[in-house]
């Protein structure tokens, strides 16, 4: 689906997959590979779920693009995200 968005400017593979009462709609840039995903209402119509999901992935690659700038720049301060100890069982005792 080709759209005049500046972040998808060669827009997007959509692909719609019905689920009962509801359908799965998939988004993929073709450039970058990033697919996401939403969930809908069958009757809201192909239209509208499609300018959802597009809405939903152009976030993601403007994220990750700005994402990856910030990293950069930042690479200098890392973060450290180290995980709690392990409180411990039963077992351990």
């Amino acid at each position: 689906m080709p759209g005049n968005s500046t972040v998808l400017p060669q827009g997007a593979l959509i692909e719609f997959v019905p689920q009962g009462r509801y359908v799965k709609v998939c988004a993929v840039d073709p450039v970058t590979y990033i697919e996401v995903s939403i969930i809908g209402d069958i009757t809201a119509g192909e239209h509208m779920l499609s300018i959802q999901a597009m809405r939903k992935l152009e976030r993601m690659v403007y994220k990750s693009k700005f994402d990856k700038n910030v990293r950069e720049k930042d690479q200098d301060r890392v973060i450290s995200r180290a995980r709690r100890p392990e409180t411990p069982s039963g077992w351990d005792l």
